[in-house]
């Protein structure tokens, strides 16, 4: 399918690896020039060099903590006026709730809800004015099935959520649309990571743990970084402007509902 974005511009956020990196390479597959970002510059000008050569669009690496506002201000001096942004960024990890104080309260608020939050603030009226915009937010299931140990996460994440819905309302008729995406469980460097965690504190295995939990999602696997990244990229394309304001799972069936 033709995706009608080539020669679109795009920011895609924390990109340098995991679901941003698949975001980034569906949108250079369909002609996407790309402004990506990380904060190992190493490894981003790595991922920048993979996608050029796999696709010969043009690749900006930005490395930058998108949290500080001077952060903000390179993305967007290296794309002022995007088509397209993903929001994306790590969430705080597994803790358990007593142990929070405030600075690590705000610090995941400001991670998952306040930095997304600015930069629809920044691309939000341009992209009104040129009649073409999409914003896609990666969430995560926790939204809708909250985690225990996940809480900051989950209600930061909730927050962007419940923030955006309105105003997504408010630019549908510019041909804007913002969106969500949120994964389950995904073969990604975090949730290995994840799993790395639980072995230390539960004595069990890597594998056991990660063939446990994948025995729980009806696919029977977890999700692939291109196939969630060709799910952003339709939202972003000429196809999805009828679709705002939705949460999206991308989760194997894992979470139990009808609607």
């Amino acid at each position: 399918m033709d995706l009608g974005i080539r020669g679109r511009r795009a920011i895609v956020c924390a990109s340098s690896q995991g679901l941003g990196k698949g975001c980034a390479l569906a949108l250079a597959a369909a002609g996407v020039s790309l402004v990506i970002n990380g904060r190992d510059a190493a490894k981003l000008e790595q991922t920048a060099r993979e996608i050029r050569a796999a696709h010969g669009v043009e690749v900006v690496p930005v490395a930058a903590d998108l949290a500080d506002p001077a952060g903000q201000a390179a993305l967007l001096a290296a794309c002022p006026d995007p088509d397209i942004l993903v929001n994306n960024n790590g969430g705080p990890p597994f803790r358990d709730f007593r142990t929070l104080d405030r600075a690590a309260m705000v610090t995941g608020v400001t991670m998952n809800m306040f930095t997304p939050i600015e930069l629809i603030q920044k691309v939000i009226d341009g992209m009104a004015s040129r009649g073409f915009g999409r914003i896609v937010n990666v969430t995560s299931i926790s939204v809708k099935m909250p985690l225990a140990g996940l809480d900051l996460s989950s209600g930061a994440r909730a927050g962007l959520t419940a923030f955006v819905a309105g105003i997504a309302r408010t630019v549908a008729n510019r041909n804007v649309t913002i969106n969500h995406l949120l994964p389950g469980y995904f073969d990604t460097r975090r949730l290995r990571q994840g799993f790395a965690a639980s072995a230390q504190r539960s004595g069990a295995t890597e594998s056991s743990i990660a063939s446990t939990e994948m025995a729980t999602i009806p696919a029977r696997r977890f999700g692939n970084i291109e196939e969630f990244g060709q799910t952003c990229a339709f939202l972003c394309s000429v196809h999805a402007g009828y679709i705002t304001a939705q949460n999206i799972l991308l989760d194997g069936g894992l979470f139990p509902a009808a609607f």
